[in-house]
């Protein structure tokens, strides 16, 4: 009986399924599915069902004053690439005169290379700029406000009807997810399976579809970076990189070493990856952790939470420091120019954004460290194990020369890989899924590790658990869920006086941080910025507040603190086997709270003085 009372408790992938919890956000989720769907559904699903079509018959109508149904091939593709166009925000001549085959495949449209060129051609020399921009403008506005719901035809009526069931199973598939996430009611890689199942069954995807979309780059990213930890691990690579960056310390105590953990990944973050750089320092912070350990103190859980949490905040809060720092900084930078022709330059974002930063550094340090309380203070023990299991090791051997060699030329590939492409260098585009992969395969080949390595020390329901979140974060955009839960939010707020100046700023930072916590930053971004954006030119055209709405939505998209699901770096230091979804939550809701507070402090004090390029204030 003893035995059993000092049993220490499930946890993690140990837990069976709490159905006593379970069954609340199970119940809950069949009530709404049940509830009418709310007209505000209906209106985005026909705006994304119905829209698309009811565009392009204007502007072929406009164009060539025939409807989309009897025009000629390379008229249908004009309008399919000014929609998709017009999706993205994408409003000029120019912009559709930069398309290619290549773009048109990418947004699945038919296209034929003859077909394209009579299009550019027919738009290059017949259409001028203000001509295109007022047509696509009116599409827009059609889009948007033209089409009702009472007034559809019976058959887009039931294509608006089937866009919002897909809203509404989307919503319903986030309550499941975040229920499940805070209540860790289920091991989570099984929510990630869950949500495939789901996909199914509301018929937002079909059996064929599902399994594709478990095997994104990114998620061949997360795997190819734990398949390295591994080989990393096992070849002792880690111990003398970590001691290498840590040797120096006169006082090697844990807030220090934390403190390096940002200076050092938070401006690279601004410039390089962060899912490399949290894939790089995952190592070592799992051994500074394990060398810490004594027979006084075996365990200390607070301590391997610090460490994780702490490489996690620190890519987190890198991204808005210049525009390579993530997706959504170009996509919100694409959006100003195309929308308002204002553009801001790399250096200048630079300027605007990298002090949040140096502020952010400093605050993300003192609040990560308040957050844990481990019970080991100093790490030199730590370092002088390490001392004494390098000189056990001798000199580098083969193996570790390997280890590093594939390990550089792999991190080469991530900074380079796209530019490259770009430049004509490589003839396809790897991503960075794909480099992490083969590098793991060439520590296959290399002999630095077998199979049985890979199998036992990467966690692959991590592996599962991020699929399942691109999945969710994909299926959120792409019905018109987060776009509907970007505009109810703003409408409801527009009466109370939260539609110009500061507030509106507040309230689009605010709600763009509250959705890239469970999608992916570029979606967030583009869900939220052109409703803002628009609303910044009805409150406050031609003024500085554009270009800072812009960047201040792009950073926001950042604040991914609070869920595994959230960004690259969580899960992958969720993969340590230290963390709990709660832990996240620990650091994560003070820290999405400041980070929302010295937004705004930076945009409403430094930027508002400084002004931006001779514009009008607000």
């Amino acid at each position: 009986m003893a035995g059993e009372k000092t049993k220490a408790k499930a946890s993690g992938y140990d837990k069976y399924v709490d159905w006593k919890v379970f069954i609340f956000p199970v119940v809950l989720c069949a009530v709404i599915l049940l509830l009418p769907t709310p007209y505000g559904m209906k209106d985005v699903g026909m705006e994304y069902r119905v829209g698309p079509g009811a565009v392009i018959n204007y502007v072929t109508t406009t164009l060539f004053e025939t409807s989309s149904s009897d025009v000629e091939q390379w008229q249908l593709l004009t309008a399919r690439i000014m929609e998709q166009n017009m999706n993205m925000g994408a409003l000029t001549k120019e912009r559709f005169l930069n398309r290619d085959a290549k773009w048109c495949r990418g947004y699945k449209i038919p296209v034929v290379e003859s077909h394209l060129a009579k299009a550019r051609e027919f738009i290059d020399t017949q259409v001028t700029p203000e001509r295109f921009k007022e047509i696509m403008a009116s599409a827009m506005e059609l889009r948007k406000d033209g089409l009702t719901y009472e007034t559809l035809n019976e058959k887009d009526r039931v294509l608006a009807d089937k866009g919002a069931w897909h809203i509404k199973a989307a919503i319903v598939m986030m309550v499941f997810v975040v229920g499940c996430f805070l209540t860790e009611c289920i091991p989570l890689p099984g929510v990630a399976f869950c949500i495939g199942i789901f996909l199914v069954v509301t018929g937002l995807v079909t059996r064929h579809e599902v399994a594709m979309l478990y095997w994104s780059d990114a998620c061949w990213f997360i795997m190819g970076s734990l398949m390295f930890a591994a080989a990393f691990v096992k070849t002792g690579v880690d111990k003398r990189l970590c001691l290498m960056m840590f040797k120096k310390l006169a006082k090697p105590n844990v807030k220090w070493i934390t403190l390096i953990f940002f200076l050092i990944i938070t401006p690279l973050a601004a410039f390089i990856s962060d899912h490399a750089l949290a894939a790089m320092f995952l190592p070592i912070g799992i051994l500074l952790y394990q060398n810490s350990l004594t027979e006084e103190v075996p365990e200390d859980p607070e301590l391997a939470k610090l460490l994780m949490i702490a490489i996690a905040v620190a890519c987190n809060i890198g991204g808005p420091g210049a525009p390579s720092g993530g997706a959504r900084n170009v996509i919100m930078m694409t959006y100003l120019n195309d929308m308002f022709g204002f553009d801001i330059g790399y250096f200048q974002w630079v300027t605007y954004c990298f002090p949040f930063l140096l502020i952010m550094i400093p605050v993300s340090w003192l609040l990560v460290n308040a957050s844990f309380k481990p019970k080991i203070k100093s790490l030199a023990p730590a370092m002088d194990h390490l001392q004494v299991q390098i000189a056990k090791m001798g000199g580098w051997n083969r193996t570790q020369i390997a280890a590093l060699v594939i390990f550089v030329v792999m991190v080469f590939g991530w900074f380079t890989e796209k530019s490259f492409y770009q430049m004509g260098i490589y003839p396809v585009r790897l991503g960075i899924g794909v480099i992490a992969v083969a590098g793991a395969v060439a520590y296959l080949l290399a002999g630095v590790v077998n199979w049985r390595d890979y199998q036992e020390k990467v966690d692959w329901g991590v592996v599962w658990l991020y699929a399942g979140a691109i999945i969710f974060g994909r299926v959120l955009d792409e019905t018109g869920a987060a776009y509907w839960l970007a505009r109810s939010v703003l409408d409801a707020m527009a009466p109370l006086g939260i539609d110009a100046g500061l507030p509106l700023l507040a309230l689009s930072n605010g709600l763009t941080a509250v959705l890239t916590n469970f999608m992916a930053d570029g979606p967030a971004a583009a869900a939220v910025g052109p409703i803002a954006l628009n609303m910044a030119g009805l409150a406050h055209p031609g003024t500085s507040f554009l270009p800072f709405i812009t960047m201040t939505t792009a950073m926001a998209s950042s604040f991914a603190y609070c869920l595994i699901i959230g960004t690259p770096p969580n899960a992958i230091v969720y993969a340590s086997g230290y963390l709990e979804p709660k832990d996240f939550l620990r650091a994560g809701i003070p820290l999405w709270f400041l980070g929302n507070i010295v937004l705004m402090a930076l945009s409403g004090i430094y930027w508002m003085a400084r002004g931006f390029a001779g514009l009008p204030g607000f």
